[in-house]
């Protein structure tokens, strides 16, 4: 496994999406070796953690970074401005990381490598290059995700288009981003195989504390309607639509409250768009949080909304989801490839979005529809489904690897 990520490490969905596959392929008798790009005392059970370079965590995307993939901070840190020169860029993060997999392929010889987005894509093709080991290209994004249709980092597209060529299968998380790679990329749609991420209902002893959000609770005992959405804030995420649909919804039912949970590039624009609006009163930004904090977020919540220009999949949802919220989500977000009992309004379309909104708020019949219907559909997402797809993709490269000796 190639990852660029694992928790308590991770900036998003991506390492606990690897954390999760991994767990489950374990289960199912597979012995991983999983590469991260920083030094950490990861200590699993079910697989070995190697630690590619000495970085600590927090700069695994390069010297300047904040810990989050932002398009703009990758691209100066890949053409590093002449007053960063003493810091470590991503590319040479990712130069060590290759010569760590070549050493460590010297030695061992695994029967698959499995990559996790760009980030590792160059040293899957080393593997598959120059020591002929099937290769598996697994995208949790593309950067027409991350950088919009037709925008993005130009080199981030070139090393995605090489590492789907020279990948033997690729896995999707959705059949919206097979779709972008086969139209965008022109992969033939035969070498990809679409694996939808899982949930698995935690089996620890989480329990929301109401003390941490005594005015929120206060505000929902006047009978006001929490609103959450988590992510980074990006234009990915679609998030200035939703503070405008928020600001809509506001002018009809007052009793709403927003927790935008996250951090990035867009965080002050979004601040300021809330006072311009009139509705920095109803708007909180939480910072970017993690593990118990963000459970909290989603427990205090009535309503998760994804407003995501494009999402590949959006594990957020799902584990909103477990915590009792009812879903609006965007057409164009994978997640919803997989669940029914939710609203779907396009990105732009913030009237609908406004209207959703009040009609949830104002319908407590609609909003226990919309949750018992959602609690039913992610119990059935499982990540033993993801690993046995999996498992099967393994056996296909590999037995196709002893057909061409």
């Amino acid at each position: 496994m190639l990852g660029w990520e694992l928790p308590p490490h991770n900036s998003g969905g991506l390492g606990v999406a690897c954390l999760n596959l991994s767990k489950a392929l374990a289960k199912m008798g597979a012995d991983i070796d999983f590469v991260v790009p920083y030094e950490s005392d990861h200590h699993f059970d079910y697989m070995n953690v190697l630690s590619a370079t000495h970085v600590d965590p927090l700069f695994r995307y390069g010297g300047a970074s904040n810990g989050s993939y932002e398009s703009k901070n990758i691209e100066k840190q890949i053409f590093p401005e002449a007053n960063c020169e003493g810091l470590v860029s991503i590319r040479d993060i990712q130069k060590n990381y290759i010569r760590f997999v070549e050493r460590y392929l010297m030695q061992f010889k695994p029967d698959v490598v499995h990559a996790h987005d760009w980030l590792t894509y160059e040293a899957g093709i080393l593997a598959k290059k120059n020591f002929g080991i099937p290769l598996v290209a697994h995208v949790h994004a593309t950067e027409f995700d991350r950088g919009g249709e037709n925008g993005g980092n130009p080199l981030i597209h070139q090393i995605e288009y090489e590492g789907l060529l020279w990948a033997d299968k690729i896995i999707a998380v959705s059949e919206a981003t097979k779709r972008i790679i086969v139209e965008k990329y022109g992969i033939p749609a035969d070498k990809i195989d679409v694996a939808y991420n899982g949930f698995n209902i935690p089996d620890d002893d989480y329990q929301y504390d109401g003390s941490s959000y005594q005015y929120l609770e206060g505000l929902k005992s006047k009978g006001y309607t929490v609103v959450s959405t988590v992510g980074r804030f990006t234009l990915q995420k679609g998030l200035a639509h939703m503070m405008r649909a928020a600001a809509r919804a506001i002018s009809i039912h007052p009793k709403m409250v927003f927790l935008f949970a996250g951090d990035g590039e867009q965080r002050e624009e979004l601040m300021r768009m809330s006072a311009e609006l009139g509705i920095s009163s109803n708007v909180i930004f939480t910072g970017f949080i993690r593990g118990k904090q963000l459970r909290d977020i989603y427990s205090i919540s009535d309503v998760f909304v994804m407003s995501s220009v494009s999402e590949p999949f959006g594990l957020t949802a799902l584990e909103a989801a477990h915590h009792g919220n009812a879903l609006i989500i965007t057409k164009q977000s994978g997640v919803g490839e997989v669940l029914r009992s939710i609203v779907r309004y396009d990105f732009w379309d913030e009237d609908k979005l406004a209207s959703a909104l009040v009609n949830i708020a104002e319908s407590p019949a609609l909003t226990e529809i919309l949750k018992g219907g959602i609690r039913r559909e992610y119990a059935r997402i499982s990540w033993d489904d993801v690993a046995k797809k999996c498992l099967e993709v393994y056996d296909e490269v590999s037995r196709n690897r002893r057909n061409r000796f």
